[in-house]
């Protein structure tokens, strides 16, 4: 018997090695019959189009007397132009004619070959062939039932990134929503051609009617499915169809084994397969765009904070050099006991403007160098826990500025910064940094979010080994964490406290409505 079944199992094998190349084969002529139909869709759009140009232009020849063959050209125009569009034609159909019959060859192969080999698998191996198929579809069926009445658990997530390991680097949403609707045409031509259901019974009425039953359930159920389709459920609904695909073959065997053919089946879960695809592209190109817009913001801000300083700048430079004339004359006409005052007061004067010209120096230079920048450590206690850093940068010429933008109302408590790093490459070290950092990334999807979860002292020590040797703050403050801790403990410990807490709180709040209201008034 152990004989029996290995030799069932070899046979099964070559069955699917042999059903495998031929699915393959049918896949290829179904898309080449797919785009068949569009061209000849797409010849007939030219025909229409070209009759209503040649109409146009036999109207506009008419309002010209002098030419009177125009009627004549324009009819003999059309002629040609459907004598082309014939040829056209023919040749398409000629092509989708070939193609049809290489698809029933092919088809008619596949199934010639299956044939086959469950013949030589049942010689072999008799009914326990037999027991083996049925017994994989009532497993099949079992574990189906099971998920719908214990639901999908997490073990049917996985990883979409899967889906765009084999695509092209160029390859986008566009790209994908192509795909999607080949694939959607190439189910379509399945069921037009008979391929997506079969049954055992010989009368033609009764088998239509077993393969409608079963196509129809098995169809509403993946539309169904499909029309749930989002960039994190792939795995689930995947399982979903393959369950919809083992309860409609089980509820169809009564109907002389009416069933969904595994090529139909493949067919729907590769629309899911571009679906998912096309779902996280498009979120892709949306962060993508968000990023983008970000840095435009960026630099926008950057950039009229370095036009303000250089303002500035010249302006206390001007105040100054003004001053400093002053001083000058002051000096030149003091005496001696007023000479010592004036003098001083002019020393500070230039090395007020020798600073002033610094800071302006700095601020051009900022402005000129695109890629110059800081790039920052900073942490949450309160928001993200212990030992979770963001590294991030920023062109501003004041980053704690950034900074605090960061900390706004999006997260309860506001950053504390651990080092400040200028850099005349701040895009670069950032980089080298994120990449160092990689397997310690807070989000594993989105390669975008700036988090880490690691200890300061391996950001530390990278930044000594790239050479980089900031001013470091190794402990978190997270003062209004911890004050907020304080508070929560003599809230619990006092009525008295918490009392006077509330009445803080809606004082607060009373203050910032009549704020907000004189803002919008």
């Amino acid at each position: 018997m152990e004989f029996l079944l290995i030799t069932a199992l070899v046979a099964a094998f070559v069955l699917l090695i042999k059903h495998t190349k031929a699915k393959g084969r049918i896949a290829e002529l179904l898309l080449s019959l797919s785009a068949r139909h569009k061209e000849i869709e797409e010849l007939e759009r030219q025909e229409a189009q070209l009759r209503a140009e040649l109409e146009t232009t036999l109207n506009e020849m008419q309002r010209f007397q002098p030419v009177k063959d125009a009627e004549a050209e324009a009819e003999r125009l059309l002629i040609d132009a459907k004598g082309q569009r014939d040829n056209l034609l023919a040749s398409a159909r000629l092509h989708l004619e070939k193609a049809e019959t290489k698809l029933q060859s092919a088809t008619g192969e596949a199934d010639r070959i299956v044939v086959m080999a469950n013949v030589q698998a049942h010689k072999i191996a008799g009914d326990a062939y037999a027991a083996m198929g049925k017994a994989k579809e009532l497993t099949d069926a079992a574990q189906a039932m099971k998920n719908l009445i214990e639901g999908y658990g997490d073990e049917y997530i996985v990883p979409t990134y899967n889906l765009l390991d084999d695509l092209a680097e160029e390859f986008g949403f566009t790209e994908a929503g192509k795909e999607l609707k080949q694939a959607r045409e190439s189910s379509r031509l399945l069921v037009k051609l008979g391929r997506s259901a079969t049954c055992d019974y010989a009368e033609a009425n009764r088998r239509q009617i077993a393969i409608r039953f079963v196509t129809d359930a098995y169809n509403g159920k993946v539309d169904s499915i499909l029309s749930r389709t989002k960039t994190d459920n792939h795995g689930k609904l995947e399982q979903e169809i393959r369950d919809a695909f083992a309860l409609v073959n089980l509820n169809g065997s009564p109907f002389r084994n009416a069933r969904i053919t595994v090529e139909y089946h493949a067919a729907r879960l590769n629309e899911l397969k571009w679906a998912v695809t096309a779902h996280v592209l498009k979120e892709r190109e949306r962060e993508e765009q968000r990023q983008l817009r970000e840095q435009i913001r960026e630099e926008e801000k950057a950039r009229r904070e370095y036009e303000r300083a250089l303002k500035e700048a010249a302006k206390e430079e001007s105040t100054l050099r003004k001053a400093m004339e002053k001083a000058q004359q002051q000096v030149a006409a003091a005496n001696e006991a007023q000479r010592a005052d004036f003098e001083a007061r002019l020393a500070a004067l230039q090395e007020q403007l020798k600073t002033a010209e610094e800071k302006n120096q700095r601020a051009l230079s900022m402005a000129q160098q695109t890629r110059a920048g800081h790039v920052y450590v900073i942490s949450n206690i309160g928001s993200f826990g212990e030992e979770v850093f963001k590294i991030g940068m920023t062109r501003r010429l004041e980053p704690l500025d950034r900074i605090r933008e960061l900390g706004d109302a999006s997260v309860p408590f506001e950053f504390d910064v651990h080092a400040m790093i200028f850099s005349d490459d701040a895009p670069g070290l950032e980089k080298k940094l994120h990449r160092h950092f990689l397997r310690q990334q807070i989000n594993k999807v989105n390669p975008r979010k700036e988090f880490f979860r690691l200890a300061l002292a391996e950001i530390r020590q990278e930044l000594e080994t790239l050479g980089v040797e900031p001013h470091w703050t190794m402990n978190a403050l997270a003062r209004e964490f911890r004050e907020t801790l304080r508070i929560e403990d003599q809230i619990r410990e006092n009525p008295v406290v918490a009392a006077e807490w509330t009445r803080h709180q809606i004082e607060a709040e009373a203050s910032l409505d009549i704020v907000e209201e004189d803002v919008l008034a």
